[in-house]
């Protein structure tokens, strides 16, 4: 066994023995006169005594004036970690290093009581706003057990708070919601409801340990909503467009009938009946195109999705281009997993109108791909005019060219959300001209 290791003196006990011994050599020298000297028995037992007596109490004395601020701070801070900030020393005087260091502790309990009193204000202002937000919250530790939720939150589970916080998921019904894809549309049915729900997860720390946060909201409303919104705006658009077919077609059938109803019919009435029905058939034949435009946009297929290089993919499409020649700048290789045949015929859209309107100014049409942020960013810029209006972009059969559709750009973008990426048009900054953003996932 290793030796025991000897024990130390406490604070006040070394004190207590360095003040005696700083007095030790008076003391000493003072008794050594007197008991040398000549003097009587009675004398020198009193003054000894007496010297003694105060030898030791100017030790005790020490000690206590040294110990008893050092107990006090003790107290204090004891009372700062227990919570207690009201607590305050007296003396604390900033014109000697002691009270300098009182003062501070007590400046120190005021600020810990003001941030208490505001993590407290905080912390019910964010209680209120999950009781009153219409959204299911739960916040789950790392072994899957529920430690957080909110009014809605046992709304859908159709139980109150103290019957379900110390459950794991699996026992809720949300251990799938702490899997899979952070971000998703759930079709299923809770004890509070049955509907389509948003679903969000978000991980964060609390005590250095992994939690995580899920928010579900009730998108049934919302898609109602959206979607008769959809279909007004259908019926306008196919009403507007029927409207602008059938109304001629009507006057016109009108007419020839009219004229083929009359005893006597003019010399050139042939020429009027063929001419008539030639725009009878160019009518119904606009028409016709509308309608397989617009069944082309509702019913485009998902992708299929397989690696490809984009930059032969690219290279090979702007080469397509014989109108004007399409500058391809030097840019990274880079693999992404993509339907190459929408992708093909969203860039070979995207390119046609830049180069028809770099023709307008006589301008160039530039082609540019990079890597950002894990995300493959194909950039096509013209010098044309720019957009006068980047609100209609994206509005379905809204065209400013006179043989266009308007089906173009709503059908890239919609390819390009498929594959869960993006497309934007933007008036460049730095010069005349516009810039299409497709961005797609690697």
């Amino acid at each position: 066994m290793p030796p025991p290791r000897p024990r130390r003196l406490a604070h006040e006990q070394r004190i207590f023995l360095e003040t005696l011994v700083a007095g030790l050599p008076a003391v000493f020298i003072s008794l050594f006169l007197l008991w040398t000297g000549d003097y009587s028995p009675k004398v020198q037992w009193t003054l000894t005594l007496l010297v003694l007596s105060f030898w030791l109490g100017y030790g005790l004395t020490v000690r206590e004036h040294v110990t008893r601020p050092l107990q006090t701070m003790a107290n204090l801070l004891t009372a700062l970690r227990e919570g207690d900030f009201s607590v305050r020393a007296r003396g604390a005087n900033r014109d000697e290093p002691l009270g300098d260091v009182l003062a501070e502790i007590n400046q120190l309990g005021g600020v810990l009581q003001e941030q208490r009193l505001g993590a407290l204000e905080a912390t019910a202002l964010l209680r209120t706003v999950m009781e009153e937000i219409d959204v299911a919250i739960f916040a789950f530790d790392s072994s899957e057990t529920l430690r957080l939720v909110n009014r809605s939150g046992q709304e859908l589970l159709a139980q109150p708070a103290e019957r379900i916080l110390g459950r794991a998921a699996g026992e809720l019904g949300l251990s799938d919601c702490l899997g899979g894809e952070p971000m998703r549309v759930l079709t299923r049915t809770f004890a509070g409801g049955a509907g389509r729900w948003g679903m969000r997860r978000t991980s964060f720390r609390e005590g250095g340990l992994p939690h995580s946060l899920v928010v579900i909201a009730d998108l049934s409303q919302p898609l109602r909503e959206e979607e008769l919104k959809a279909w007004q705006r259908l019926v306008r658009v196919i009403g507007h467009e029927l409207n602008n077919s059938l109304a001629p077609i009507k006057s016109i059938a009108g007419s020839l009938h009219t004229m083929l109803r009359r005893p006597r019919r003019p010399p050139d009435w042939e020429a009027d009946m063929f001419s008539g029905l030639d725009i009878i058939a160019a009518r119904a034949e606009g028409l016709n195109q509308f309608m397989q435009s617009y069944a082309r946009l509702a019913k485009l297929p998902p992708p299929t999705r397989t690696p490809v290089e984009l930059a032969p993919l690219l290279r090979r499409l702007a080469s397509l281009e014989t109108r004007l020649p399409v500058q391809v700048l030097a840019s990274p290789e880079i693999l992404a997993h993509i339907d190459a045949a929408q992708i093909e015929q969203v860039v070979i859209n995207l390119v046609k109108n830049a180069v028809d309107a770099a023709l307008e100014t006589g301008g160039g049409v530039r082609v540019s791909w990079r890597k950002p942020s894990g995300q493959a960013e194909i950039l096509i810029e013209d010098d044309g005019p720019g957009i006068a209006n980047a609100q209609n972009l994206f509005v379905p059969f809204f065209t400013t060219k006179p043989a266009g559709s308007g089906i173009g750009l709503v059908l890239c973008r919609q390819i390009a959300e498929n594959h869960g990426g993006s497309l934007a048009l933007q008036n460049r900054a730095d010069a005349a001209g516009c810039v299409a953003r497709l961005r797609l996932p690697v």
